[in-house]
């Protein structure tokens, strides 16, 4: 058997004035090149489920055109090709697919798309995993050899895929073409915000072992020797008992890493005296929005809401350990106005932050934020899935016109990327990197 796993991941933002600025936005364009050249994690762990004698390929499919692709891909002779495609790459994805099958070639297509709107991709596809892709592949795998492939391969929710994984094709990657490589620790996120469609949507939360761990690790080594590692995780420290042991696991490898989390990182002195020795480069932590009554209703038991206050201080704390904080803002929330854009500004200002993030709030397929806004008829029809690039706006706001949303994001998106406010970030990373050495 001959498999080809091919990723569509890069995304493009549409509004051409943003795109025109993000230009002269080197902050910007940095992270959004970053995240568009990770490998697919899912499809290497399939692949790593593939049995002995199994050809398998792994590629990336960016700039190439559809028709192109598809040509040179039915010239190999593949008998499946398994794709993964973020939503913003849907439609590309739904395209290539359906030319493929027109050559005869198999297509069956996973990842949270596919999850959260399986009858949409099962028109386009020979067969849908919906969910956690590890515990349906085998039995998809023996349905491909028998001729007789199911629509649906549907992974039990409660399934843990993560008690016993395959370890993934690290050996599959050129790995000249990465500056950094992914690895799982742990999949879900308890706190469940209305608006992310990773929290739980494949999976609750749940743990790697560290012994599967250090085995992913181990077999990142040996392709490169001292990698910068982002962790595919949806929120890392949320066991803090656990994460001390992972960090220190981390710690005992030459490595430079990546994660995101929650700002309660900060309530464990522990945890961060760990990380400050681990390799640990920066934290990805969700502050959402400079408005309290904004982060009201965000998720279902407001914890993020009572943490506002204590944001300065918290942030501080872990900056001080000497672990760099990249704070992520969403604008859009049903309580923002116009004034949110400057109020984001100088919130952000006051924070100290050595990174900053900001998106446009976006209704994912599969999170109670796109089902409230769909009963409430506030979604732009027809569906664009392209414009799902968490910069494009794709739904009627509740406090501004769409035009003064679009406008005001652009505003504050010149505004964070000043030379001055990148050279005051910078410094503050430089403090950072100081309080580590002390």
């Amino acid at each position: 058997m001959k498999i080809l796993f091919l990723a569509m991941s890069g995304v493009r933002v549409h509004d051409p004035a943003l795109l025109e600025l993000g230009l002269t936005l080197p902050g910007f364009v940095e992270r959004s090149r970053v995240i568009a050249s990770l490998p697919s994690l899912g499809l290497l762990t399939l692949a790593g489920l593939c049995p002995e004698g199994t050809e398998v390929v792994y590629r990336e499919m960016d700039d190439v055109p559809c028709e192109v692709a598809a040509t040179e891909i039915a010239k190999e002779n593949f008998d499946l090709v398994a794709i993964s495609s973020l939503t913003a790459r849907i439609e590309d994805a739904y395209d290539l697919a359906e030319r493929l099958r027109s050559e005869g070639v198999r297509v069956v297509l996973g990842g949270l798309h596919a999850t959260a709107m399986p009858e949409e991709a099962s028109r386009h596809v020979d067969a849908v995993v919906v969910g956690q892709g590890e515990p349906v592949w085998q039995t998809l795998l023996d349905d491909l050899r028998r001729g007789a492939l199911q629509k649906t391969y549907h992974a039990a929710r409660a399934s843990n895929a993560l008690s016993d994984p395959p370890l993934p094709r690290y050996d599959l990657l050129d790995i000249e073409r990465y500056n950094r490589l992914t690895i799982q620790t742990a999949r879900g996120c308890p706190w469940h915000c209305h608006f992310c469609a990773a929290s739980r949507l494949l999976s609750d939360y749940r743990k790697k072992s560290l012994a599967h761990i250090r085995r992913d690790l181990d077999a990142i080594m040996e392709i490169w020797p001292k990698p910068f590692l982002e962790l595919a995780d949806d929120n890392t420290f949320v066991d803090k008992a656990w994460s001390r042991e992972l960090v220190k696991l981390l710690g005992s490898y030459s490595i430079h890493w990546f994660t995101e989390t929650d700002i309660s990182v900060a309530d464990d002195p522990a945890l961060l005296d760990d990380l400050a020795d681990s390799g640990c480069a920066q934290l990805l932590i969700g502050l959402e929005s400079a408005s309290p009554i904004s982060l009201g209703g965000v998720e279902r038991r407001d914890w993020k809401l009572r943490q506002f206050d204590l944001y300065r201080e918290k942030i501080a704390r872990i900056q001080d350990a000497g672990i760099s904080v990249n704070g992520c803002f969403i604008l859009g929330f049903d309580h923002d106005d116009e004034s949110i854009f400057e109020r984001t500004l100088e919130f952000s200002d006051g924070l100290g932050l050595s990174e900053m993030q900001i998106t446009l709030l976006t209704p994912f397929p599969g999170t109670d934020l796109h089902r409230a806004l769909d009963r409430e008829g506030r979604l732009h029809r027809p569906v664009n899935w392209r414009k799902y690039t968490l910069f494009d706006l794709n739904f009627r706001p509740a406090r501004m016109s769409e035009r003064q949303l679009e406008e005001g994001f652009r505003w504050l998106m010149s505004e964070v990327y000043t030379p001055a406010r990148t050279a005051q970030r910078k410094a503050n990373l430089r403090a950072c990197l100081r309080h580590r050495r002390q």
